[in-house]
């Protein structure tokens, strides 16, 4: 397959960089992955962007839902509008109502602050009661594209819906399938969803283990990996499914 756009889930400025060297198409910037992927920092943008990739930033100030405070919203907006003077090349971001439905009133807001920059609706699509009407409205506004693994706990396993999620749109927005993807089923996810573009972190493991020389002490809350543990992109993943993409 020719023209396929790989996007890589970057949690570092560093992941930007491995990303590019092994050939990724653009690049997705956030911090704290293991929580879903939180605004990234300034100076990690500024870092980023030594790269010669677009660049989409999140901007989600919390983990959880995607229904924000008054103060949560106004920060989001400030980040997006601080982002896009950084550099960024558009807004990764989600506003869902208690209910579940998208927030338009906030996206329109959101979607205002980014103005001709891309804007990328994230999965808070896949928890929507309605896709076809989440959908709708993200037309509606103008929104460039959305993420989303069909509503499944994978994209290979909503590959059906993330077809049919195409196919509703028509041409009208862009369909970004995310979320399980690997070198061993980029190829036939594609296939299966008719898209041309697709959203991964391609990770592995690396270790610091200067946190551990006192087990009483630990700096994240809940079930964590260890402290040693740091996930970070995987040059030879993303090399792996564009050559597999190749064949």
């Amino acid at each position: 397959m020719n023209q396929v756009i790989i996007e890589v889930c970057c949690g570092s400025a560093e992941d930007v960089h491995i990303a590019a060297q092994a050939g990724a198409s653009r690049v997705e910037l956030n911090s704290a992955l293991f929580l879903g992927g939180l605004t990234p920092s300034l100076g990690t943008l500024e870092i980023a962007r030594q790269v010669n990739l677009p660049i989409m930033a999140m901007v989600r100030p919390r983990e959880g839902g995607f229904c924000y405070s008054e103060l949560e919203f106004a920060a989001m907006l400030a980040d997006a509008k601080a982002l896009l003077a950084a550099g960024a090349d558009g807004i990764v971001f989600g506003c869902l109502r208690p209910d579940g439905r998208i927030d338009t009133e906030r996206c329109k807001a959101m979607l205002e602050v980014i103005g001709e920059k891309e804007s990328v609706f994230s999965r808070a699509i896949d928890v929507v009661p309605d896709w076809r009407e989440g959908l709708d409205s993200l037309m509606e506004l103008g929104v460039t594209r959305v993420l989303t693994s069909g509503q499944a706990s994978s994209a290979p396993a909503g590959a059906d819906t993330i077809r049919a999620m195409v196919e509703h749109t028509a041409g009208r927005m862009e369909i970004l399938p995310g979320c399980g993807v690997k070198p061993d089923n980029v190829a036939e996810l594609l296939q299966a969803t008719g898209c041309r573009q697709v959203h991964g972190s391609f990770k592995t493991v690396h270790l610091d283990v200067s946190a551990t020389h006192n087990p009483a002490v630990s700096f994240s809350g809940g079930v964590c990996p260890p402290e040693e543990q740091i996930s970070v992109t995987d040059g030879a993943a993303i090399r792996a499914a564009l050559e597999r993409l190749q064949r």
